[in-house]
């Protein structure tokens, strides 16, 4: 096999894209007819190609406009949204509220946290933005890429670790101050015992997570456990499925639609509405090339020495016990085509957790 070459007959070819896409289209921006609810939200990372796609018709509209991200969310039978508020004046936060009270939506904010004390008058604007328009949460990470990417030892990750401690001791008194939940996500950076190690250390009620359902099997936890541990933490979820199959260096890991993929839905599901009954959950399916995980490479162990060979074994068993029938190849499709396997993967996910998850 070619080096870090995908597997190509099991994976879904541009015609199979094109019969999905046809299979399952969805509704355009704003749509006129309201498909069925979903209580599950969408994070804006999900309609990128629908953005630039947009914005080439009209480089004036942006859909990720706090107000045109909600409408659309409505749009398409989502119960929310989960998108960078920015600072709001009072006329676009009673817009936004409004429409989401009249609907019943949920929304969440993103942001970045304070880098110094220089940025604490931005960090602090843009919390009490998502104060006055009533966010269930806002979402941050707090180091950057991914653990095996971006660093290249365990001390590199101890030093960015050291800065990302930092950065949320600096946002303690503001999210406190204003009263709202600032959800750091795991996000491919720390694995759970580093990361409830940082929640302890904070002991701050507004500072908690963000659940990515996903994202940590990348650093070999166990799928589940690592839910089951962050759930009481949790201040909101990006809830996906994911599509894992071998290569060479270790194995491939995409978004998918839920239900498609290699984990158990309903499994992970409960496990969260236990922990929090009354959370609003977010779907994050980000339509693109599957990523690779290279567990097999010296590169990779450098970041995390002290990881066991038990939980290699045990993520590579799970992804030879449960390799995805088909993963998106998204990169090769023009850009119109890229928009509606997009609309079609959100479309699939939504219908699912409505009919075989009540969310």
């Amino acid at each position: 096999m070619e080096k870090d070459r995908l597997e190509t007959d099991p994976t879904m070819s541009r015609r199979a894209a094109l019969g999905a896409i046809a299979a399952t289209m969805t509704s355009v921006v704003f749509a006129t007819e309201t498909p069925a609810r979903s209580r599950l939200g969408l994070v804006a990372f999900n309609c990128a190609f629908r953005r630039k796609w947009l914005q080439q018709r009209d480089p004036k509209f942006d859909l990720f406009e706090p107000l045109n991200f909600l409408k659309h969310c409505h749009s398409v039978g989502a119960g929310g949204m989960q998108t960078s508020l920015g600072v709001l004046d009072v006329a676009r936060v009673k817009s936004l509220k409004e429409f989401a009270a009249e609907r019943s939506l949920c929304i969440d904010g993103i942001v970045n946290p304070p880098k110094d004390d220089g940025d604490l008058a931005r960090f602090e604007a843009e919390i009490r933005t998502a104060s006055e328009v009533g966010v269930q949460a806002v979402r941050t990470v707090v180091m950057p890429g991914r653990r095996y990417e971006q660093f290249k030892s365990l001390a590199e990750v101890r030093e960015a670790e050291a800065k990302a401690l930092r950065m949320l001791e600096l946002a303690v008194p503001i999210v406190t101050r204003h009263r709202v939940g600032l959800a750091v996500e795991n996000h491919k950076d720390q694995r759970i015992d580093e990361r409830i190690a940082l929640y302890k250390h904070l002991s701050c009620e507004f500072i908690g997570a963000t659940v990515d359902t996903g994202n940590s099997f990348a650093l070999l936890e166990d799928p589940y456990g690592a839910i089951e541990a962050l759930a009481p933490y949790a201040f909101t979820v990006h809830f996906k499925d994911q599509a894992l199959r071998e290569y060479e260096h270790g194995f491939l890991l995409a978004d998918i639609p839920l239900g498609q993929g290699s984990f158990d839905m309903p499994r992970i599901a409960t496990i969260l509405k236990r922990a929090k009954p009354d959370i609003r959950m977010m779907l994050e399916l980000i339509t693109r090339d599957p990523l690779k995980v290279p567990c097999l490479t010296d590169k990779f162990w450098a970041t995390m020495p002290n990881v066991s060979g038990s939980d290699l074994a045990r993520s590579l068993r799970f992804v030879r016990e449960h390799p995805a029938k088909t993963l998106q190849e998204v990169g090769s499709l023009p850009l119109d085509q890229q928009v509606e396997l997009e609309d079609s993967n959100i479309a699939a996910s939504l219908k699912f957790a409505r009919e075989k998850l009540g969310l």
